[in-house]
This record gives C-alpha cells, sequence and structure tokens, in this order.
C-alpha cells in the first residue's frame, strides 16, 4: 500500500452513481426478468470506463470501478453464493422508528428500491460460493480498462465483510450466528484470495463494526456491542488470512443516509477493536457533521504505527461541494491527529452509490467533489511539506 510520501495521496470509498440503462440492466438482473447477458456485459464495460476515466481526470490516485458491476455493496452476495432463499426479516435502525417522518422522506425520495435492498433474503441452507467468475470479470475488467486509460498509482477493489453480510442476508439455518458468521468467512474469503492475487489492494467494507450499533446490536450495552465488533473483526481476519496486511483497507462507517443518527456509537468506543484487525489502513467517515469532531478519538487511542489513516474529507449524502480549503484542513487536522503526514490519505465519508437507483449526490457534483479532495490535498501538502505540488 502505498504512501503520502511527498504529497497527500487522493482516494474514495468505492461506490460511484450508476447510469439509468446499468440501473436497469442491474435490477432486471436481479430480480430474473429478461434481458440481453451482452447488452448487459457491454453496459458494464462502459460504465466502469467512465468511472475510471473521472476519477482520473478528478485527481484520484487511488481509484477502482465504482462497484458498477455490482446491485449494491453487499446485496450482490447471494447472486454469487448458494444457501439464501427467502425474505430475511431485519430490524429498522432506531432512529427510522423514533422518526417516522425519515422513513416517510426516504420512501417518497427513494420510491423504487432494489429488490435486495426492500428485502434481502435469508441462509436458509449451508452457504457456498459458486463461481468465481463474476469477481473475475470484475478483476480483468477493471484492470484492462485501467491498464488502457494509464489510471492510477495504485487500484483497489470492495468487497463486503463477514459481519455486513451476517447482518443484512439474516441467519435461518446455522445453529449460531457466531458459526454462520464463520461460514461467511470461510466462503468470502474465496472472494477476498481473487482481489488480492489480481494485484489490487482489498478493501473490506464492514458498516456492521459501527452501524449495526443501532440496527441488528441496538439491545446490548456498549461494551457488549464492542465485543461483537471484536467477533466480526475475528471473522474479517479469518477471511484475510494469508493476504498481507498492507493489501487490505478497512471501511467502517455509520450508514450512508441522511439522518439524525444521533444514536451512533461513538468512534472512541469501537476504535481498539478496529485496532485488531489485520489490516493496513482504516477508512472512517470523519467530515459529516455528526462524526466531524471524532479527530480525538485517535488521540484518546492513537493509531497503531503498522496503519494508515484513510479520513472522510468530503461527505457523501449532500450536494454541497466543499471548498477546497475546507478540505485542507480537514486533512491537517487528520494528519496532526495521527502525527505523521505520510500515513495520511484522502478520501470520502462513504460511497456515493451505495445501492443502485439510490444516489443521494447528482452524479457532476460527485465528480467536483472528488476533484475537490485533490485541490484540498494540494493545499494541504503545500502546507505540510512547505512547498508548492505540482
Amino acid at each position: 500500500m502505498i504512501l503520502s510520501r511527498d504529497r497527500i495521496l487522493t482516494t474514495h470509498v468505492g461506490s460511484l452513481p450508476r447510469n439509468e440503462k446499468l440501473s436497469d440492466l442491474l435490477m432486471a438482473q436481479e430480480e430474473g426478468k429478461p434481458h440481453d447477458p451482452k447488452v448487459l456485459a457491454d453496459e458494464m464495460d462502459k460504465a466502469v470506463r467512465h468511472a475510471v476515466a473521472e476519477q482520473v481526470k478528478a485527481g484520484i490516485d487511488v481509484g477502482n470501478d465504482g462497484e458498477q458491476r455490482r446491485i449494491g455493496f453487499q446485496t450482490y452476495v447471494p447472486q454469487r453464493m448458494s444457501g439464501f432463499a427467502g425474505v430475511s426479516k431485519r430490524r429498522r435502525g432506531k432512529e427510522f422508528e423514533e422518526f417516522p417522518e425519515l422513513l416517510a422522506y426516504l420512501m417518497r425520495r427513494f420510491p423504487n428500491p432494489t429488490k435486495s435492498q426492500q428485502g434481502a433474503p435469508e441462509a436458509q441452507a449451508d452457504i457456498k460460493y459458486r463461481d468465481l467468475k463474476p469477481i473475475t470479470d470484475e478483476t480483468v475488467g477493471f484492470n484492462r480498462i485501467a491498464d488502457e486509460l494509464g489510471a492510477f498509482s495504485e487500484r483497489f477493489m470492495t468487497a463486503a465483510s463477514p459481519g455486513i453480510i451476517s447482518t443484512t442476508m439474516l441467519n435461518a439455518h446455522y445453529e449460531s450466528h457466531d458459526a454462520y458468521l464463520d461460514a461467511i468467512s470461510r466462503e468470502m474469503s474465496k472472494e477476498y484470495q481473487a482481489i488480492h492475487k489480481a494485484g489490487l489492494i482489498l478493501q473490506i467494507d464492514a458498516p456492521d463494526l459501527a452501524m449495526d450499533r443501532t440496527m441488528m446490536y441496538r439491545d446490548l450495552s456498549d461494551s457488549e456491542f464492542v465485543k461483537r465488533c471484536e467477533r466480526h473483526v475475528a471473522a474479517i481476519n479469518k477471511g484475510i488470512e494469508g493476504i498481507p496486511r498492507d493489501r487490505v483497507r478497512l471501511h467502517v462507517c455509520y450508514g450512508n443516509w441522511e439522518g439524525p443518527h444521533i444514536h451512533d456509537v461513538p468512534l472512541a468506543t469501537i476504535l481498539p477493536a478496529l485496532y485488531t484487525a489485520h489490516v493496513g489502513a482504516l477508512t472512517i467517515e470523519f467530515s459529516n457533521p455528526r462524526h466531524a469532531h471524532e479527530y480525538t478519538a485517535l488521540k484518546k487511542h492513537p493509531l497503531p504505527p503498522r496503519m494508515l489513516l484513510i479520513p472522510g474529507v468530503v461527505e457523501t449524502t449532500s450536494n454541497f461541494v466543499e471548498h477546497p480549503e475546507v478540505v485542507a484542513r480537514r486533512i491537517e487536522e487528520a494528519v496532526a491527529a495521527v502525527g505523521d503526514r505520510e500515513r495520511v490519505i484522502a478520501s470520502t465519508d462513504c460511497g456515493f452509490g451505495t445501492f443502485t437507483k439510490r444516489e443521494w449526490v447528482i452524479e457532476p457534483v460527485v465528480w467536483l467533489k472528488l476533484k475537490a479532495i485533490r485541490e484540498g490535498a494540494d493545499i494541504a501538502s503545500a502546507r505540510l511539506w512547505g512547498k508548492k505540488v505540482a
């Protein structure tokens, strides 16, 4: 994993907006509706090329394929594994019950959610990773397009954590939740290894380590939730076994929606558990109004020397474009908290296309926000290194 040796590097969390045609095709594929697989494959390639080109234009150093070939950041998994069926009765977040107006607002704004977002399946039999072709298509297609465009100093690809799979596609088969976690970890390791073997940085998306405090584990105490975090991190560690620490980064967030977030667990509470992950970097949201103060957690629990911090310096649920000077100040605050300019890479809070047809930010603004990260990183770099950045 490259470091910010002579300037602050830039990246993002993973998902980027999908166009309407691709979105409709992905939904048809998920729902088993008639569609032309070749048209879908061609549209995926075009969308990846567009996403890569826009990242390059914005000045992103460490980029990906924008998750253009997936219906959602974790709900793609049942398409690749057997054993899932029916519908999970997943609990809503605490704030959605406390504020029914929020749920009504979301339903008005996003009236046609994907099938899996509305009701993901549950595990009703032994889960098995059926076929590596989808992940191979992703890695090969992305690397080919990125090579053709001469894109990125380093490349990454995302994959869902065992924990978020277990709390989205609920267990209706295994004798315990921990047994289910172990099974997911074993099967997802095939995808993790495929990404690593393709020469890409593996990013594990694990909102379960923060968001699920108000969802799956809302009835636990903070200390009990931390124990669950540790167990979920152990499942990640098992799944990535054999992959060097510096080839894996871990994304943690509180849920990528516009809401009060008043019940989010403090970062300081979960940070020691996050440090037990065998990864080289943590990507954490630090720019939205609820979590912009959380750098204090790094003073209480200093970042281990073996880890990089990838802080969110622009947020992902608003069409405001952050001023580059604001971005620069956020980067400088992150560097001050870490104590090492080389171990900070500027990023977004979360993804811009977490689920198909649920984009909070319009596409042109997404690229402006990524450009603002680059411009802010250049301002911060000039101050941190005491020289003008080319």
